[in-house]
């Protein structure tokens, strides 16, 4: 039995090392939501509430033990890139977003090469995992190159009010 082939999720042909800004999502393995504390979302709403989201606003989510360390290790990409900026990001139950900056004029030299996106991503994924001694993330990562300011901006609005729609959410399990 032949197995299912991955269909490609990167742009063919395009440098994931060059200069500019990169809108990441990553899932946890099955989608299990392992981030945030267990029961935040509508804990603040009763049974047969009528228009609740509306009148009392839902509890900010808290991060679990292994949300936190994730959180942590988003927060120091910067500090094993150089060239890498972190510009927004949430952690959701099963699921983080990211944009991410590369710069390539941060005083590199020439010969020295610029981590691609994949490298990035993919070392934050396994300090993660090791950290919380079990594999945490699916394969892969989805990745959108973020063309212009109008586009940047639709995604940064996306990232902000990601927790609140979070009932929404194609990731909702």
């Amino acid at each position: 039995m032949e197995l299912p082939r991955r269909k490609p999720n990167r742009l063919p042909e395009y440098d994931y090392s060059r200069a500019g800004y990169y809108f990441i999502t990553v899932c946890t393995k099955d989608k299990r939501p392992v981030l945030w504390a267990p029961a935040i979302y509508g804990s603040t709403l009763q049974t047969g509430d009528v228009g609740a989201d509306i009148i009392r606003p839902i509890q900010a989510p808290s991060l679990s033990e292994i949300g936190s360390m994730v959180e942590q290790a988003i927060r120091e990409i910067p500090a094993h890139y150089s060239n890498v900026r972190l510009d927004k990001y949430v952690v959701m139950p099963n699921h983080i977003h990211l944009i991410l900056a590369i710069d390539q004029s941060v005083g590199r030299m020439i010969s020295a090469p610029t981590k691609s996106l994949s490298t990035i991503v993919g070392s934050m994924k396994r300090y993660t995992s090791k950290m919380v001694g079990f594999p945490l993330w699916q394969k892969s990562f989805h990745d959108h190159v973020i063309r212009n300011e109008a586009d940047y901006l639709r995604v940064w609005d996306y990232i902000d009010t990601n927790p609140l729609k979070w009932r929404e959410d194609c990731y909702y399990v």
